[in-house]
């Protein structure tokens, strides 16, 4: 079976372990210029790197769709910058998931395959996707829904280790980031994380630095730009998370659920 995540950040990442650990056959697309937080685990990377390795599985950047089949048969997921997904009508994959996570739908229908699945809010079970994995932080988090929408976007980030807006870095200005820490550092209050157009952003929280974008990107005020971890554990940089983990298992599980047909693995 043949699967194309759209969007290939920490979430879709997870995801996509998921699936190919599950010996499905995956391909990914994202930006030319990702704009994704959690780089060490996110095959986002490849596009920028070449390559990148998560959780023992790599993922290598394709330059086009020809070389698709190549790196599967390398054992690895390939990543193609193609932020329109305009390789669909030649991929034709039998699912198409939509793991951009924009919070709203950005050109995904009901027609793209036999089954299309909806991360987050954005999508609707039955009008523009055949089933949505619940997003959201909570009780609900990796339900499959059928019929009906994700929980709204609240716009305040999940909790963690007891703190949720405080440990979202955001661009203090409009301009091009400029890292100054790696992921995994340790963070301090009011220690500098990284500049944008000259204007410091600092750490509001003590803990590790989970993620940041990587440098030379052009930000928005107030966009996300990093992310601390007040929890301390520097090797959750570098494993998916648990948030990750239930929303690739309830896409799995749509996939087992509600694909037409019988499902036959390679």
């Amino acid at each position: 079976m043949r699967i194309l995540v759209k969007g290939a950040g920490d979430i879709a990442t997870g995801t996509a372990l998921r699936l190919w650990n599950g010996r499905f056959q995956v391909v990914m697309t994202d930006l030319p210029a990702p704009t994704t937080l959690r780089r060490k685990v996110s095959f986002s990377q490849a596009v920028l790197d070449g390559s990148v390795t998560v959780e023992g599985v790599r993922g290598i950047f394709a330059s086009s769709l020809d070389e698709v089949a190549n790196i599967w048969d390398e054992g690895a997921i390939p990543v193609l910058a193609d932020p329109e997904a305009s390789c669909l009508p030649m991929l034709k994959p039998d699912v198409v998931i939509d793991a951009i996570l924009a919070k709203r739908n950005l050109g995904t229908t009901i027609e793209d395959a036999p089954l299309v699945i909806g991360l987050g809010p954005g999508f609707t079970a039955g009008t523009d996707c055949h089933a949505v994995v619940e997003t959201n932080r909570g009780h609900d988090l990796g339900r499959v829904i059928i019929q009906g929408s994700a929980a709204p976007d609240t716009g305040i980030p999940g909790e963690i280790g007891g703190h949720s807006e405080r440990r979202v870095l955001r661009a203090p200005a409009g301009g091009v980031f400029r890292q100054e820490l790696e992921i995994g550092s340790p963070v301090r209050v009011g220690e500098v994380v990284g500049t944008v157009a000259g204007v410091p952003m600092v750490s509001k929280l003590d803990g590790i630095l989970r993620g940041v974008l990587t440098s030379g990107i052009l930000v928005r005020e107030g966009m996300k730009c990093g992310d601390v971890d007040p929890r301390g554990e520097a090797v959750y940089c570098h494993t998916v998370s648990d948030k990750a983990r239930a929303i690739g298992g309830g896409v799995l599980e749509a996939i087992l659920r509600c694909y037409p047909g019988t499902i036959t693995l390679p």
